[in-house]
């Protein structure tokens, strides 16, 4: 196409030349310019010339150095398509692999997620199950010791109630100069320590 478009000129201006068209040009400049007198045999000849220097170019350009440009053009376009596909391929490999990497990504995200909430689970119920057996050895000490307390109570109370009895017996024996029987003084005792306690 584009060497067809190079000819096509070529060939306007050979049958212009050849037709005659320049002829009132040359008739009107013949009388002033010697150079367009197509009356001289010597202007003809170099007219002559001229148009078979012309075709013997045209037929080399059209025979030798268009097909070779032609050749070099067309050369260019198939390397361009196949550097232009080239690259389409490369395009679709790099998706491939980032649409493959992206997929990889997900499925290594979702399976750290996973093994996350698998070791926070675990570690929930050991410190729930840690929680339990605090809970319930608090619950044994809290046990132990209130039956520790109530222990060191009654044998305060004990003593105390000893003591008791001890001081209302001497108290009374000082006061009356008499020994009090000992179910007295223990039902006195009972009784206020039952009111005290109340």
């Amino acid at each position: 196409m584009s060497r067809d478009r190079l000819i096509r000129p070529a060939i306007l201006a050979t049958a212009l030349l050849g037709t005659g068209v320049f002829a009132p040009v040359a008739a009107q400049a013949a009388e002033g310019m010697p150079q367009l007198n197509f009356a001289n045999p010597l202007t003809l000849g170099q007219a002559f010339w001229l148009l078979v220097i012309f075709l013997v170019l045209y037929w080399l350009l059209k025979s030798w150095a268009l097909p070779q440009v032609a050749e070099v053009v067309e050369a260019r376009a198939a390397s361009i398509q196949a550097d232009l596909e080239t690259a389409q391929k490369a395009k679709h490999q790099a998706d491939a692999a980032v649409a493959e990497l992206m997929a990889l990504s997900q499925q290594a995200h979702a399976a750290a997620q996973k093994t996350i909430s698998g070791h926070v689970d675990a570690a929930k119920a050991a410190a729930a199950a840690e929680a339990e057996a605090a809970n319930h050895a608090l619950e044994a000490r809290l046990v132990e010791a209130e039956a520790q307390i109530t222990a060191a109570r009654n044998n305060a109370m004990g003593a105390l109630k000893q003591v008791a009895t001890d001081t209302v017996g001497s108290i009374v024996e000082r006061l009356l100069g008499m020994t009090p029987p000992a179910a007295a003084i223990d039902g006195a005792v009972d009784s206020a320590m039952t009111s005290r306690a109340a």
